[in-house]
């Protein structure tokens, strides 16, 4: 029995450690995406240039990398932290993984709060759509970065690597531009997996949302046809003496 007052308290603790670092982190994560889109996109970058995003990147890495120590030190059950906390983990080992932490802080943000059927909908189409865009804008430099240097490669510009990775999510498959490198193929992979997922969560979010307003109308005209039976007894029943 003692030991659960230490778990609701380490729970608080890091619950206050979370609000205090959310918009650090969440700042740091566009930072960190500013530079690594920089670091890739500019061919011109000079030494001092590089230096100076190197060390914004690590800068970032340290910050992302003792949030989640703390994070972990904090949880009363820490394995049980550890699996449901996959994209911070991710966001510690891999670079391309850093910027997709914005997604968890989307949803503190007042506006996508709520609890309601509509709340979580909103949620999940604007957290969704991030997600898309997001996915598709560094999968993209990631590519872009692994090809542009590799012989007989034929996406050899950001614009390509755009192209492929949205013809790629969409699954119509041109075959004008495809990767050759072992990277890009392994990223193509991650973009098909990707591309799948988002599918499944835009067919779900649909239905859910044809289903919540299938239930409304029919509780309309339940509604309504009481009102109406309502209305028939007062005017044809007796009198009230």
């Amino acid at each position: 029995m003692a030991a659960k007052p230490k778990s609701t308290k380490s729970t608080a603790a890091r619950d206050r450690w979370e609000d205090v670092t959310t918009w650090p982190l969440m700042a740091a994560s566009v930072l960190f995406l500013i530079a690594y889109s920089w670091s890739i996109l500019d061919r011109t970058l000079t030494s001092d240039g590089a230096i100076v995003i190197g060390v914004i990147l690590a800068v970032v890495w340290v910050a992302f990398i003792v949030d989640y120590t703390v994070r972990i030190v904090l949880s009363p059950h820490k394995w049980f932290f550890i699996g449901h906390s996959k994209v911070d983990l991710l966001s510690v080992i891999l670079p391309i993984a850093r910027p997709f932490r914005l997604l968890k802080y989307l949803g503190r943000i007042p506006l996508l709060g709520g609890n309601s059927g509509a709340a979580l909908r909103r949620r999940v189409i604007i957290i969704a759509a991030t997600f898309v865009v997001m996915f598709i804008y560094v999968i993209s430099l990631a590519e872009y970065a692994a090809e542009r240097g590799a012989k007989g490669a034929n996406i050899t510009s950001f614009g390509d690597s755009i192209w492929w990775a949205c013809v790629t999510m969409a699954t119509v498959g041109y075959g004008d531009y495809f990767p050759i490198t072992i990277m890009g193929r392994v990223l193509a992979v991650i973009l098909m997996i990707g591309g799948i997922a988002i599918v499944g969560t835009a067919s779900g979010t649909l239905v859910s949302f044809l289903n919540d307003r299938m239930v409304t109308a029919r509780a309309r005209e339940q509604r309504a046809g009481h009102l109406e039976l309502v209305e028939d007894d007062d005017t044809g029943g007796p009198e009230p003496s």
